[in-house]
């Protein structure tokens, strides 16, 4: 099946790729302020830090220690479910542009995103992370990860999104 070496580099390139993604937010955060925009609930950001640090963490000890590799079937789903998670979480990314970021932020007098992939999915950047929470660690039979992690992005993404629909109103 596949190799410890190789899961552990695609770990390595999802880290890279959420590194720049959060370079990314930042500039964008930049762009918002200097349009008036400001952050709202910042309290809750560190939670989110530390649930996807740790899930990387994990993700990765667990598959080493364990060393097991799931059945042929369940890593061909999982990897479909991590790259449909990409493509939902890329298809948020371009569609909110210079709105989007990794905290909550709003512009005053900018009307909500009701184009692209939001005129048929209603927070396509998280179900991309759902899935990815809980696909990537299944690639290599990380199970307790998947399901601990995603349970936990779950409550998490709850309350989230409870403060974003506040913070737009």
């Amino acid at each position: 099946m596949l190799s410890l070496w190789v899961f552990t580099g695609l770990a390595a390139l999802l880290i890279l790729q959420r590194l720049w993604e959060l370079g990314l937010s930042k500039r964008n955060e930049e762009l918002m302020r200097r349009q008036g925009g400001y952050e709202r609930f910042p309290e809750h950001y560190r939670f989110m830090l530390a649930l996807h640090i740790s899930w990387f963490a994990a993700m990765l000890l667990e598959a080493w220690y364990f060393q097991r590799n799931p059945s042929l079937w369940v890593l061909i789903v999982c990897i479909l479910g991590l790259v449909l998670g990409q493509i939902l979480r890329y298809l948020a990314i371009h569609t909110l542009g210079e709105r989007w970021s990794t905290r909550i932020y709003v512009v005053r007098g900018k009307p909500l995103i009701k184009h692209g992939i939001y005129k048929f999915v209603r927070h396509p950047n998280y179900w991309g992370v759902m899935l990815e929470i809980i696909c990537v660690p299944l690639i290599h039979a990380a199970y307790g990860t998947a399901l601990i992690w995603s349970l936990a992005n779950l409550v998490l993404l709850r309350h989230r999104i409870r403060l974003e629909e506040r913070a737009l109103k």
